[in-house]
């Protein structure tokens, strides 16, 4: 996604430590035309991979809504972003998974309601990073939990040199990064297309 990408190069700011700020269009301030585009290209380049029949996005709180929310538009299906505090209004029988956080630092909780996420649902999960993969991996043991089935990983940003794609590789389905960044070295930030192939998974994305 070249407009993405250009964005990166020229707002993307290298924090040490791993953590790119791309707090401009990402994650504090967001750009709706920017977003939907993502949303789109969400869209487009699961229908591509062979994915369809999904009925729920799911995502994270807070810097995962706003992509998930553009798919979920794109496809027209309603989408489920998991709380990290459960507020009194919530269903009994959350399910829950624990993920750590690598921008505040120490572990969150990840919670989602029964009445929202059931077996049956085929689930897109989408997010803002893909870097060590712990939050996105504690967002698919959450539909597990819930006996809905994964069919596709979006992410806005992948940090190939923190390997979370290799910790997700067992679940099998389609991958799909938006912007893919190599290293960062000073204020040198490498960022590139996803060249990863993304094609169909037979257990899962196509069942």
């Amino acid at each position: 996604m070249q407009a993405l990408i250009e964005r990166i190069q020229r707002e993307g700011r290298n924090l040490g430590r791993g953590i790119l700020k791309v707090d401009g269009f990402v994650n504090h301030q967001l750009d709706p035309a920017l977003t939907m585009e993502m949303g789109q290209e969400f869209a487009r380049r699961f229908a591509a991979s062979g994915v369809s029949g999904i009925t729920k996005i799911i995502t994270a709180e807070v810097s995962g809504i706003a992509p998930a929310l553009t798919t979920g538009i794109a496809l027209g299906v309603p989408v489920v972003y998991a709380r990290k505090t459960r507020p009194i209004t919530m269903a009994q029988g959350i399910y829950r998974a624990e993920a750590p956080s690598h921008t505040k630092g120490g572990v969150v909780e990840l919670i989602v309601s029964p009445e929202y996420l059931s077996s049956g649902d085929r689930v897109l999960l989408i997010d803002d990073f893909l870097a060590t993969g712990k939050t996105i991996a504690a967002l698919a043991a959450l539909i597990a939990q819930c006996n809905a089935t994964l069919c596709g990983i979006g992410c806005i940003i992948e940090k190939t040199f923190e390997g979370g794609r290799d910790l997700l590789t067992a679940l099998n389905v389609p991958i799909v990064a938006l912007a893919v960044i190599d290293s960062m070295d000073g204020d040198t930030i490498q960022v590139r297309h996803d060249t990863a192939q993304v094609r169909s998974h037979t257990n899962q994305a196509d069942a």
